[in-house]
């Protein structure tokens, strides 16, 4: 993709895919379902997960499966609150570029 990702983007999407597993989802789940939309490395994904966990926007836990612990994450309410903004921004943000694509006014 030529665009750059930003964090906010990132962070965005990590919280998205997250939210969909009421259970919660684990690291490698998250970066292969985030790669279905952006192009980013399991190293880039990894510090995102730490900070939203930071952040009060994730939680996480350990659960065992075939014999390992897996790490588990899971959205806060606020998080959940973080997504709904980061929704608002995006549709606001892609509804501007869009018309400046179509030769609108914005």
């Amino acid at each position: 993709m030529v665009f750059n990702t930003g964090a906010a983007l990132l962070d965005a999407v990590v919280l998205a895919v997250v939210s969909r597993e009421e259970e919660g989802t684990y690291g490698y789940k998250i970066t292969q379902d985030v790669r279905q939309a952006l192009d980013v490395s399991e190293s880039t994904l990894y510090p995102v997960l730490r900070r939203l966990k930071k952040d009060g926007c994730l939680e996480v836990h350990d659960r065992e499966y075939q014999g390992r612990n897996r790490r588990y994450y899971t959205i806060t309410a606020e998080g959940r609150a973080q997504l709904g903004l980061y929704k608002e921004e995006w549709k606001t943000y892609s509804d501007r570029i869009s018309m400046m694509f179509e030769g609108g006014e914005v």
